[in-house]
């Protein structure tokens, strides 16, 4: 991705698609396989390319979650990197530290955030750079319905590092290290960042049916 495609709002960014949640909720690995969410399919597109369209304006884009994904990243251009949170499965927190770690060294000074179950996030992001780049502010994040949906976001970098220095990732909340910072709350009436968290979810938001409601027997 050129410089020139992720600076129309006066920010340039790398991007970080956490995928590696457990999808408990949906019936988890067992019935999921172990790319769970990512491959559910939203409008014909599984819910991981969904993530990658969003974030296409990203300089780099690093996807966190299993080893398994890489047959689901086969052929995506440019390719993005893959890479897993340490411990597995060891929550938003530890995915975010993990694919800030992937980034190049010398990336952009800011990280979009997002979680792959947010299969609307795409009308969102121009908002958040917007947000972003019009006043002094650690980062942006949608607000729904007084909800804060801090893993759609774009976060400066530096300031995420900072945060993340004073507390152990694997199983941290995301309200504790946003709460380090200083950041604009973008409301999101249209629901671009309602997420896929359970079978009704899936049903209002469009998910194909195939895996989640069948018995793994």
């Amino acid at each position: 991705m050129t410089d020139d495609a992720a600076t129309s709002a006066g920010i340039t960014y790398d991007a970080v698609v956490l995928a590696g949640g457990r999808a408990t909720r949906l019936g988890g690995t067992a019935r999921l396989g172990e790319t769970a969410k990512a491959g559910l399919v939203v409008d014909g597109e599984r819910l991981l390319d969904r993530a990658l369209t969003a974030s296409s304006r990203a300089r780099t884009t690093v996807v966190v979650g299993p080893p398994e994904l890489a047959d689901v990243l086969t052929g995506v251009r440019p390719q993005p990197v893959l890479t897993q949170e340490d411990p597995p499965f060891g929550g938003p927190v530890a995915g975010l530290a993990a694919g800030l770690r992937a980034l190049p060294a010398a990336g952009a000074p800011w990280v979009l955030v997002l979680a792959v179950d947010v299969p609307h996030a795409a009308g969102a992001i121009a908002l958040l750079e917007q947000a972003v780049s019009r006043e002094p502010t650690d980062g942006a994040y949608l607000v729904r319905e007084g909800r804060a949906q801090w893993l759609v976001g774009i976060y400066r970098r530096a300031a995420l590092v900072s945060a993340l220095a004073g507390i152990e990732p694997a199983g941290a909340s995301m309200r504790r290290l946003v709460g380090e910072l200083r950041c604009a709350e973008v409301p999101d009436p249209a629901g671009w960042s309602d997420d896929i968290d359970t079978p009704a979810d899936a049903e209002r938001l469009g998910a194909a049916a195939d895996d989640y409601r069948k018995d793994p027997r």
